[in-house]
């Protein structure tokens, strides 16, 4: 569990929420049940967001997402971070879960 803030797709006010941030390959998932979510609208309007980390490590992270539309993506996204799920509801997760792909900005020049 971390926290995450995004700016409000309408108010441009910062929006803070607690989240499950799930690592895959070289960069993190946030993935939500089917259903309309404010922190997925917000990063579809503006991807810019700040991972806080709030238990044993402190820090303030800057953040890009990038939401993930290609079905057979999420697919492959959702049986790595959801595993488990039953063959009858993949395929509303594929077409109803909002899924962002989260990658930290590099603080690296190069």
């Amino acid at each position: 569990m971390v926290d995450i803030t995004t700016t409000g797709r309408q108010s441009g006010e910062p929006r803070r929420i607690e989240i499950w941030l799930r690592p895959l390959d070289d960069h993190f998932i946030i993935a939500g049940p089917p259903g309309p979510r404010d922190w997925f609208a917000n990063l579809k309007a503006n991807p810019s967001l700040t991972v806080h980390l709030t238990k044993t490590i402190k820090a303030d992270l800057p953040a890009h997402a990038r939401v993930l539309t290609d079905p057979e993506e999420k697919r492959r996204v959702l049986e790595v971070v959801k595993p488990g799920p039953e063959s009858d509801v993949i395929d509303e997760w594929v077409a109803n879960c909002p899924i962002v792909e989260v990658r930290l900005d590099s603080s690296d020049p190069d």
